[in-house]
């Protein structure tokens, strides 16, 4: 619709509201959307009768992750047209309206030729018009292959390598308007002036799956680098002489951390630790595999086999055991953080405003004026009941009969 007013018991917007003395959480009032953007956000009473009146639960934003390597059985590596439309259009119902399709390790002219073939599907998508209302794709993430066999994690060992010039210009010149992160490891041979070249380039450079110590961590950051990939895994840990990742992660204001906060990657005392060390610098990230929203079962991480052990949030596995992935959703995900001690507001900016900040894009992951109106209704439970991309409504829970 043109416009459309919303009510609601409980508002996160995720961001400071001009005249509302920069409140964090609104508890009641209402959101005004017009021709997709947001045009008021106020509260108390809204001013006429409301389109849609939410009399339980939070309107928050739409969710931002920025690791996704595939959901609903679909590995998007693998870059089908129709799998791709597919997980944007389901991923709503978890409460994501816009995401990171990312791909893991494998050799270069492979990752070229899947960000190719990323590319024309982004730009035939736009000639055509063919997709309805579903998940913004905000571009692509490379997770590897410039990254250390010493923490490889689910990561074929055999496919990594330093981040030659050579390499680097093709995957440049291949995800050209779409390579949108590049997660390494800073220990690497080049590894400097490839964050340099990439960071300049407009790629957002992250730094995982890496054994350097903090010294290095922070010279990937004096290069460019500005995020973390899954903080605590497949780097090296936290000692109190040897701060590694984390702790040059935790205390470097120049680097914001993904988060896998599925209890199992991270266990809840540490998230916690995580979001007090760093206010305002953690993002949530699934790092979902195809088996994420999908029963017991095989599946593929990188083209390569995972198991997915059983359905309760468990995450999957390669057959020598080590995690390969997440079956998380980022609802279950702020829920998760909430049960943690971060408070609702902190754990709604983790998995809506802090990632658009931190790929460059405002008028994402927030309630207020001039934003899209991406948006999502959680229910008590803090679980997904209702969302929109652009003011379309993109799903609706089947049990609900009314607003």
């Amino acid at each position: 619709m043109a416009e459309m007013l919303i009510e609601a018991e409980r508002i996160v917007p995720a961001a400071a509201l001009p005249g509302l003395a920069d409140r964090l959480h609104l508890a009641p009032g209402y959101v005004l959307v017009r021709d997709g953007v947001i045009e008021t956000v106020g509260e108390g009473p809204p001013p006429r009768q409301p389109d849609v009146r939410l009399d339980s639960g939070v309107l928050v934003p739409g969710f931002v992750d920025l690791q996704v390597n595939g959901y609903f059985g679909a590995e998007l590596e693998a870059v089908r047209a129709a799998e791709r439309r597919m997980v944007a259009a389901r991923l709503p119902e978890t409460g994501t309206t816009a995401f990171m399709p990312t791909f893991i390790t494998a050799p270069v002219p492979r990752l070229a030729r899947a960000l190719r073939l990323a590319s024309a599907l982004r730009q035939a998508a736009r000639r055509t018009r063919e997709q309805g209302p579903e998940a913004r794709v905000l571009g692509v993430h490379l997770e590897g292959p410039f990254i250390s066999p010493l923490r490889a994690g689910a990561h074929n060992k055999d496919w990594m390598t330093d981040p030659a010039p050579a390499a680097v210009s093709e995957l440049l010149d291949a995800g050209g308007g779409i390579l949108k992160i590049v997660t390494l490891a800073p220990e690497r041979h080049g590894a400097l002036d490839a964050i340099t070249r990439l960071a300049e380039a407009g790629v957002l450079v992250s730094v995982g799956h890496t054994d350097a110590l903090a010294s290095q961590v922070a010279a990937a950051a004096g290069a460019g680098a500005r995020m973390v990939t899954h903080l605590f895994n497949a780097q090296r840990p936290l000692h109190h002489r040897e701060p590694g990742t984390p702790g040059q992660a935790l205390s470097d204001p120049r680097l914001t951390s993904g988060l896998i906060a599925d209890f199992h990657h991270v266990a809840p005392a540490v998230c916690a630790v995580a979001f007090a060390a760093a206010p305002g610098r953690i993002c949530l990230v699934t790092d979902a595999a195809a088996c994420a929203g999908m029963p017991p079962g095989t599946y593929l991480l990188g083209g390569e086999p995972i198991e997915l052990p059983d359905g309760d949030g468990t995450p999957p596995v390669r057959a020598s055991g080590t995690l390969a992935g997440s079956a998380l959703r980022m609802d279950v995900a702020v829920a998760n953080m909430v049960r943690a001690g971060a408070g609702l507001p902190h754990a709604v900016a983790a998995a809506t405003r802090i990632p658009a900040d931190l790929i460059g894009r405002p008028e994402l992951g927030r309630i207020v004026p001039g934003a899209r109106a991406d948006l999502a209704w959680l229910g008590e439970d803090l679980r997904a009941r209702a969302t929109w991309v652009d003011g379309d409504l993109v799903y609706r829970e089947e049990t609900m009969r009314e607003w």
